[in-house]
């Protein structure tokens, strides 16, 4: 009797070993949620320094992924010139322990509102803006081609290049400074330094506003030099 219940412990014992040994290594799942995750933290850092308000709209990947065990690691890679708002494909590459296991294309969609210059009313060309012309309102970056303004300041005195639709974006190069000197202008001429001040008669070649450099004609000796724009009756040569 004795013997027959050490032969059943003996028996007993490498199952009860077996039974404290982990079981063999399933892999990792991630699931689509941490995916998504990933994906949306990317485009939102990416957008962080555009000073606007930033929704993803869209995350185009489904399903869970089912990985060998090991560290699991995401890149996501942008298009080069792609400035994170509007519909874009990323590319999201996953590695475990450092080695590619999967890279896959993700297409997306940000919207980014910022605050930018909208033309209050149908502005016709050639109009010389005031601030009741203007307004402040929330566009999508995507709809916006270019640069824009961002202050009304920026854009009042300037002249309109060419007709502009109410609610309509400002962009600087749709914009242009107003001439104060025409051509064929009388103007005076002046070059001046710190002991000395000449004064000549002139006649502008061209049209130029505060600021712009124009050609003259210096009507004694003939001569076409460059001159920056003082006023609507000077200009001035520096030297």
């Amino acid at each position: 009797m004795r013997l027959f219940l050490v032969i059943l412990m003996l028996l007993a014992l490498p199952l009860g070993v077996c039974a404290q040994q982990p079981p063999p290594a399933q892999g990792t799942l991630v699931t689509e949620g941490e995916v998504r995750r990933v994906i949306e933290t990317f485009l939102l850092q990416k957008t962080a320094a555009l000073n606007a308000q930033v929704t993803v709209k869209k995350v185009g990947y489904l399903g869970d992924l089912k990985l060998p065990a090991g560290r699991v690691t995401f890149d996501v890679v942008a298009p080069e010139r792609w400035e994170g708002y509007g519909k874009a494909s990323v590319a999201l590459i996953i590695r475990v322990d450092d080695q590619v296991r999967r890279n896959v294309t993700v297409p997306v969609e940000v919207e980014a509102l910022a605050e930018m210059v909208v033309a209050a009313r149908t502005l016709e060309r050639g109009e010389v803006l005031i601030p009741s012309d203007l307004a402040v309102a929330r566009r999508d970056l995507a709809t916006v081609q270019g640069r824009f303004l961002k202050v009304m300041d920026h854009a009042v005195g300037l002249r309109v290049k060419s007709a502009l639709r109410a609610n309509s974006p400002l962009r600087p190069d749709y914009l242009e400074r107003v001439p104060v000197v025409k051509s064929g202008q009388l103007v005076t001429i002046v070059a001046e330094n710190e002991v000395l001040r000449l004064t000549a008669s002139g006649k502008a070649k061209g049209a130029g506003a505060v600021g712009d450099t124009i050609t003259v004609q210096n009507l004694s000796s003939h001569k076409e030099i460059a001159a920056r724009v003082v006023d609507a009756a000077t200009v001035r040569v520096d030297f």
